[in-house]
């Protein structure tokens, strides 16, 4: 017998707390907002964030995905998180094709596209930096996603189709 699963997922206060203590000059902070943001926005999975693309764009308000499977789907992106990756994408100065990027140091010229585990890590520092005691990963702020659009009277078919569900039982655990 399986045992119920439990969400974790962010407090609109714990987001807030969380995008407070990331600063706003440094362009690795910049890019560290766009990231939180973006997830938070379009529930991506954190493969799928470190595979987009530089030339997103950010005019619109959605864009398409490949997510697991290949299949492709439609997400979202707010008013914020569109501000956060043009903040970050203005002090760029590489020509990498990613969206988010390691910031190279000065020596070395050329970048790298961001893992997976490279995202957790930088989650996991500023939820520790701001004194969030629960775990934060970026598959929670998904999660604090779709709890916030259920929350806010979403039907379970259309957040199934925002996260890429093939399966609604996958999203009735929210």
């Amino acid at each position: 017998k399986n045992r119920e699963r439990k969400v974790e997922f962010l407090t609109a206060e714990e987001l807030q707390t969380l995008t407070d203590s990331i600063g706003t000059e440094d362009i690795s902070d910049l890019r560290d907002r766009a990231i939180i943001f973006t997830i938070y926005s379009t529930g991506l999975r954190v493969s799928e964030l470190c595979s987009l693309p530089r030339d997103i764009n950010l005019k619109l308000d959605e864009f398409s995905i490949r997510g697991k499977g290949e299949k492709v789907r439609v997400v979202f992106l707010s008013e914020n998180a569109k501000k956060c990756v043009n903040e970050y994408l203005k002090k760029r100065k590489d020509m990498d094709d990613a969206l988010f990027v390691q910031i190279a140091d000065k020596k070395k010229r050329d970048t790298l596209r961001l893992t997976p585990r490279s995202v957790e890590r930088i989650i996991k520092f500023y939820a520790i930096k701001a004194g969030i005691s629960k775990k934060v990963t970026p598959h929670v702020i998904r999660h604090s996603f779709a709890t916030d659009l259920l929350r806010n009277g979403a039907d379970l078919r259309s957040v199934q189709m925002l996260l890429g569900h093939a399966n609604i039982g996958t999203t009735q655990i929210y």
